[in-house]
């Protein structure tokens, strides 16, 4: 989460960190999503429910191509027959499909296509309070990330595991390419294994 309002996707468990933070869920404006696996998108249907219910203040969801479509389809299975008949026409959001660069809830970013495994990825360049923050999600150390990273205040990238890991980052990769970027802070997520150094602790809070 960028700012207390920009949620860059939605992994779980998502509504409980958001509540152990003291955030609240109905502040968030805009959802940037990278891809659609799973991983990166399961926290989203509680967060939902509590947009529907508790605060319906609007909010609009801004990922790949297909993202209303994909994200329309996990609510329904979500939520069964009810999401539509009762809970969508409550449910305040719009879809947007990111584009090379643009404007959405008063926050300017711009996209860099990433690689990742068969779907590939959407990384952000996202500008907020004067700063730069770039986020990949899932990627594969090529040199589109570098061109994503370049020159960002901040950069939230992934460094899955050490050795070759498929269509992801490995420590040796993110270690290199930290070095190659010397004035941009590095975040590393999506650690699955041990530990790596720049590794983000569990429900960090920083100030850039």
């Amino acid at each position: 989460m960028v700012d207390g309002r920009v949620l860059l996707d939605g992994g779980a468990p998502l509504l409980p960190h958001m509540h152990r933070l003291g955030v609240d869920p109905g502040d968030i404006e805009v959802v940037f999503l990278t891809h659609f696996h799973g991983d990166h998108t399961l926290g989203l249907p509680p967060f939902v429910l509590h947009r529907v219910f508790v605060d319906r203040r609007p909010i609009t969801f801004v990922g790949p191509s297909g993202v209303e479509d994909y994200l329309e389809k996990l609510w329904e299975v979500s939520w069964g027959p009810d999401w539509k008949r009762v809970m969508r026409p409550q449910f305040k959001a719009r879809y947007v499909t990111a584009r090379p660069s643009g404007t959405v809830a008063g926050v300017r970013y711009e996209t860099v296509r990433l690689d990742h495994g068969t779907m590939g990825g959407t990384g952000y360049r996202i500008h907020v309070n004067g700063k730069v923050v770039a986020y990949s999600g899932d990627t594969e150390p090529t040199a589109p990330l570098d061109k994503l990273v370049d020159h960002a205040d901040v950069a939230i990238v992934e460094a899955t595991g050490p050795g070759d890991v498929f269509s992801h980052m490995s420590w040796e990769a993110a270690a290199k390419l930290k070095r190659r970027h010397p004035g941009t802070r590095f975040f590393f997520n999506h650690v699955y294994s041990g530990t790596v150094s720049g590794a983000v602790k569990d429900l960090q809070v920083i100030e850039v």
